[in-house]
């Protein structure tokens, strides 16, 4: 394997969750009437890789997938993306995860993880980490989901050592209580056993946080790495344990950045009507990788990717229906 020279590097290497979604074709129906489906390249970390490409830039995904024809659908499906998908592998003895969701707008959209006995993308391994690369990168994209098994959580740790804050380094905070053995989004949900997932995943956010420059993420993901749920004191809690650029996501009351040297925006939400939430915010993700290396300032920065998110959420797929530079641009044109 070649190491990426200056003029070669990736602006983006994600690394983390990769799958495919199978998404009903029909809105308002659950998943035991549903009688058609669409099949998508899904998995947050590969959703910000196929975001970011589709915003012109070079990018790329580390992860694993079952050596199966989900597999094979994976990787035709990032190169027609134009991600690279050399750092994807396969695992022999697990099948491709599944994702299904049911449609219900605008703001129920149950997902359906098939992931058992154990997802392949977390069978990343630290030896088989391409560290140069990872080094080299203009951005490093890692989520929570990839902390919350072995081999994956040293993967993740030792890929952020060897980055060492080189660069852009985000931390997608990512919360899925039931990947860590927990039932209840997060303690203000009054879920069973959310509380206690989030105590066991909090070490581990802590230990990714001392290597990110960024950190992403709704309220009750920040309440994971932090035990708070204001999002201002949130954002100063991430500042405090690390990151310069702290970015709450706050849904219906838009989204809170606020930056190491004082700098803060605060940005209302780019109102559409909703097809599917799922994926606007991996397209915000894309979006804010694309604003942070072009060097913007926090609020035009933060209006782009949440009218970038918008575009994805009146839309059904996640991945295919990531929105180019110059859709974005036309969006908020029209606003």
């Amino acid at each position: 394997m070649t190491e990426p020279t200056d003029t070669g590097r990736f602006d983006l290497i994600t690394m983390g969750r990769i799958g495919v979604d199978i998404y009903p074709l029909q809105t308002g129906v659950s998943l035991a009437d549903v009688e058609t489906f669409g099949k998508f390249l899904g998995g947050s970390a590969t959703n910000v890789a196929v975001a970011a490409a589709r915003q012109g830039r070079r990018t790329a995904v580390i992860s694993r997938t079952g050596a199966d024809p989900f597999g094979t659908y994976i990787h035709n499906a990032l190169r027609d993306f134009g991600v690279d998908d050399r750092w994807v592998t396969p695992v022999a003895q697990y099948p491709t995860p599944v994702t299904f969701c049911e449609i219900f707008p605008p703001d129920d959209f149950p997902l359906y993880f098939y992931r058992r006995p154990k997802a392949p993308d977390l069978v990343i391994r630290p030896e088989e980490l391409d560290q140069d690369a990872i080094r080299a990168a203009r951005v490093f994209w890692i989520t929570g989901t990839g902390l919350c098994e072995e081999p994956s959580r040293s993967a993740t740790l030792a890929a952020l050592e060897a980055r060492g804050k080189s660069g852009t380094t985000v931390f997608d905070l990512d919360w899925r209580p039931m990947f860590w053995g927990g039932r209840g989004g997060a303690s203000g949900d009054g879920g069973e056993t959310g509380p206690q997932a989030m105590a066991n995943a909090r070490p581990y956010y802590e230990a990714a946080l001392a290597h990110a420059t960024v950190a992403v993420g709704n309220v009750d993901e920040a309440e994971v790495a932090t035990g708070l749920r204001d999002p201002k004191a949130c954002a100063q809690a991430l500042l405090d344990m690390g990151v310069e650029l702290a970015v709450i996501k706050q849904g219906p009351k838009g989204v809170l950045a606020v930056h190491r040297d004082g700098r803060t925006a605060e940005v209302p939400p780019t109102p559409v009507e909703v097809i599917n939430g799922l994926g606007a915010g991996d397209s915000f993700g894309g979006a804010l990788v694309h604003g942070l290396l072009s060097g913007w300032e926090l609020e035009p920065m933060m209006r782009y990717a949440n009218a970038a998110g918008a575009i994805v959420a009146a839309r059904l797929a996640c991945s295919s229906a990531m929105p180019t530079a110059t859709e974005v641009e036309a969006f908020l044109a029209e606003r």
